[in-house]
């Protein structure tokens, strides 16, 4: 395994992307879908992955070396999933190599804060840095739980925990700095192609009716979670993966047509 992602199976590369909190492995229960090739990363500054060369990065630094993690890995083209601010980071690569993208969806998407006011983003960036203060511990402690559905599995909420417990101060703040600072739109407004908006139903960190807004605002499709708070894909692992097996369906036809 390289540094910065895991890999496993074989046919249509899948990309995954974590949020702000969480890491490579939270991704397990999609890990051995059939028919992918599925790939999850470790951000930079998550896991094992090094720091970005950049301070005060964008997202669209953070896709350039999404974009170098899979000329390592010799994929060409990825279905692209970002879940939370991975979705923002999506975004920026779509629009950078928009060639190299089979098909995008934006799960539970952090939309950013660059179109809020200065004091508005400082605060953004402010609090952030005063839960990292804490440290993983109490951020595993105090809200794991709230990243899920009220009742999650105990299993759930341990991964979620175990996430938080690994993060890695300077890379939580970069992505925090991002976080506050970056703006999706900015991203999308240069990208011509399409893309899908899923969202967890009881999600309680990126607000539903948010989330959708997002699909409305560029006439995505969106698709509503049951049964999931932030977290989906643990949340509701079922109806993602089956979400993701159609997506492998239509991939496969606009190959073969």
């Amino acid at each position: 395994m390289m540094t910065g992602f895991r890999e496993q199976g074989t046919g249509i590369p899948l990309m995954l992307l974590h949020g702000i909190s969480s890491g490579a492995a939270s991704w397990h229960k999609q890990m051995a879908l059939p028919g992918f090739r599925v790939l999850a990363w470790d951000m930079p500054g998550y896991g094992e992955s090094p720091m970005l060369n950049v301070t005060r990065a964008n997202a669209g630094d953070y896709a350039d070396a999404l974009a170098a993690l899979l000329d390592r890995a010799g994929v060409k083209q990825t279905v692209l999933v970002g879940h939370s601010l991975g979705a923002l980071v999506a975004c920026a690569f779509a629009a950078k190599y928009p060639q190299r993208v089979l098909h995008v969806v934006l799960a539970d998407a952090a939309q950013g804060y660059g179109q809020s006011s200065p004091e508005q983003r400082e605060k953004i960036w402010r609090s952030r840095e005063q839960q990292m203060a804490l440290g993983g511990e109490i951020l595993a402690q105090t809200r794991a739980a709230k990243l899920l559905r009220p009742g999650a599995r105990e299993a759930d909420i341990a991964t979620v925990a175990a996430g938080m417990r690994k993060l890695r101060s300077e890379g939580y703040l970069a992505a925090a700095w991002m976080l506050a600072h970056d703006d999706i739109h900015g991203w999308l407004k240069s990208y011509s192609g399409a893309f899908e908006v899923w969202c967890g139903e009881q999600d309680a960190i990126t607000q539903p009716e948010l989330v959708q807004g997002l699909a409305l605002r560029y006439a995505m499709p969106f698709t509503a979670i049951p049964q999931a708070g932030h977290a989906s894909y643990l949340d509701n692992d079922v109806f993602f993966n089956q979400q993701l097996l159609r997506i492998k369906e239509e991939v496969r036809d606009e190959c073969t047509n």
